[in-house]
Order: structure tokens, then sequence, then C-alpha cells
């Protein structure tokens, strides 16, 4: 039997996770794995969202890819050039090319703030490390006035985030004896504060409770960082003295340059098998894809089970049907040191249970555990 090139592109929460449970599965007669990365680090991106509120330095959030991998997968790091799909290799920018039998796209989703003008010097987030950093100073110089919180566009990764970071962000000011002067103000794309009708449900009254205001159907079309004006293409502009807005996202350019993405670089994929739509042989895993489920680790965490499963039978010639179900189960912060549970799939809707401290001290506790646990495949 031959042995099977696998390639994986990307080594965060789903590309390390399929490599690992791979190379459980598989010896060196039957498969070489490579997984490429870009960075050779390995990001915990939910740990940004405490940052502002002096949380742990972005350093204790990462980890060398290597540390996290089975020794039998090769780790390359750098730039991919190119998805040659006619060939089936994966070539690099210094002209390496690495051929494939089964390629796994975990390429992730790309901040684009170029998309709203005026974004760079008018708006700050949480999500990158040096972006959470940056809006830990201001939030500390910040003496009052007008918040506002919003979602430029949709999709975007870790879908509840910019809730959670609304109701700590009310902590915060709370305990630095702000609240009363300030205004907090939370944009939504849509007809509701979250995409999920259950989850808004649930949202809505304690965002009322806590005094936020909300906007719906506000999508963002400019910012005037002089003037601390944004506008919405529906014509709605409100002032503020400190805007936190998600940037918009995108798919990664190589997979629009390999023709497997649509204009914003999501990859069509079937919705139970994670293989391309366009070309079989190709995997998909997390925010790749343009799945109707979050953004989100979890979400990742669950397809690389099927996605290893899959290749794996298709490797040693035993087909295992796998399919994916839409799972997804994560935390939502409240504030308070409360939080609720998101878990669902594509039957069944959440819903999130009354906020309380367990919920709470699970997700830090699993902030943690997540090292141990999650990349490595022991959950």
């Amino acid at each position: 039997m031959a042995v099977s090139e696998i390639v994986i592109l990307g080594g965060g929460v789903g590309g390390t996770l399929v490599a690992n449970l791979l190379a459980r599965k598989l010896n060196r007669r039957q498969a070489r794995i490579t997984l490429i990365d870009r960075t050779g680090r390995h990001v915990y991106q939910p740990g940004w969202l405490y940052i502002p509120f002096g949380g742990v330095p972005p350093e204790q959030l990462e980890r060398a890819e290597r540390s996290l991998l089975n020794r039998q997968v090769k780790l390359v790091v750098g730039d991919v050039h190119q998805i040659d799909r006619v060939e089936r290799r994966v070539v690099m920018v210094d002209g390496v090319s690495f051929p494939y039998d089964f390629l796994v796209v975990a390429t992730g989703a790309r901040l684009a703030p170029e998309a709203v003008p005026g974004y760079a010097e008018g708006a700050q987030h949480f999500y990158t490390a040096e972006a959470a950093l940056r809006l830990h100073a201001a939030l500390r110089d910040f003496q009052g006035g007008r918040i506002v919180v919003g979602v430029a566009d949709i999709p975007y990764k870790c879908p509840p985030a910019p809730l959670e970071f609304t109701f700590l962000l009310d902590d915060e000011l709370r305990r630095r004896g702000l609240r009363e002067r300030t205004e907090i103000v939370y944009l939504s794309p849509i007809n509701r504060v979250f995409t999920i009708e259950s989850v808004s449900q649930f949202v809505t009254p304690l965002l009322e409770e806590r005094g936020v205001r909300y906007e719906l159907f506000f999508n963002t079309e400019s910012i005037d960082p002089q003037a601390r004006r944004i506008t919405s293409l529906e014509g709605t502009t409100l002032g503020y003295d400190l805007l936190v807005l998600v940037p918009p996202h995108r798919g990664a350019q190589i997979v629009i340059d390999a023709g497997l993405g649509d204009e914003q670089g999501w990859i069509a994929t079937d919705r139970e098998t994670l293989q391309s739509k366009t070309d079989p042989t190709i995997y998909v895993i997390g925010d790749a894809s343009d799945l109707p489920v979050s953004k989100s680790g979890s979400a990742a965490h669950f397809e690389a089970k099927v996605v290893a499963r899959r290749i794996v039978g298709a490797v040693l010639g035993r087909p295992d049907d796998a399919r994916y179900d839409g799972a997804v189960m994560c935390f939502l912060e409240t504030g308070r040191g409360q939080a609720s549970q998101l878990v669902f799939d594509y039957r069944h809707p959440p819903q999130p249970p009354q906020p309380n401290q367990l919920y709470h001290y699970e997700k830090m506790l699993f902030n943690t555990a997540y090292w141990y646990l999650v990349p490595r495949g022991v959950v």
C-alpha cells in the first residue's frame, strides 16, 4: 500500500487537532502528515477578550505549535504561495512544494478593517493581542462619555464575544465608579442583538437590565475619526467617545486564489461530510468554511474529529461515513462573575440556562486546561 500524503493548512484548533488525531490512528508506513502554519505559534484567541480588562498578558496565551503536535507530524513554518489543485500540491513562497492525496484547509479567518473607511484611525477591537492591549490602554484613560460596541459585518469569529465584552465593560465601569457617567450603545447589523434568535431572547433582557442601549440594523458604512462618528448603510449616524467595533472578516487569500472560496474567501463546504463542494479531496475545518455554524474553536473541535475519521477510513480502505451534525458548545460571559452556556447543533437551537457562577468558573478553568486537552485530542 502506497503511503498517503496528508497536508494540513493552518495550526489553529482544527488543524492541530486533526493532525494529532490522524497521527494517533495512522503510522508512518500508512501516511505522511504535514502541517503548514504561517507563524509556528499556536494562540488561544478566546483569551484576548480579557486583556482589555487586565487579563493575562498575550505571551501567556501562546505556545510553540511544535510542542502541541505528535512527533509523527511534520511541521512546516512559512507562507503558502499556491494551492495547485491540478497537480495536487501546496507550493510555498520559497518554492518548496508538498504533494497531497488529502488536503485539510484550516486557514481560519483574517481581519479586514480596510473594508470600513476610517476604521484604522477611529475604532478599537480585541481580535488580536496587539489590538486588545491598545484597547486596554484606551479603557484605562477613559473617564466617561459614550462607548459604542458593535459588529461591523457578519460573519465574524466567536459570535458571543462582543456581547461578552459589553457585559464585562459594564462591570469594569461600575468598579471604577464611571458607569453613571457612561452611556453604552450596542450595535447589531441584523434585526436582533444576536444571530441566533433563542440567544438574542436570552441576552436582550440582560442588556436592558444593565442599562445598555442597542441599535438594530446598523451595518457600518464608514467611520469619521475626527468627528468621532460612525455611520451605517441604513443612514444612522452615532457619535462616540470610544468605539469598539469587531472588524469585517474574510477568508484566506490563498483560498480565493485557488478558486475554492467565494468573493469573501469562504469555502463552499458540505455541511455533514466537511468536504469542499468544489473538490472532494479537500476537507474544510473551522472558520474557513461557509457552514451555518459559529466561526469558533468549538466548531473546529467537533469538525476535526469527523474529518480525521473520514480520512483514516479512506487511507485504510475502510470508508468511515462520519458526519458533522453542527455541534457547538461554548460559554457566554454575562458579567457579575457569572456566565451561561450555549450548546446546539443543526437541528437543536441553544437554550441558554440562567447565568450562574459555576459556568463562569468552568470557563476560567477551561481557559487554563485548553492546552492540555483540546489540541492534543484528549477531549
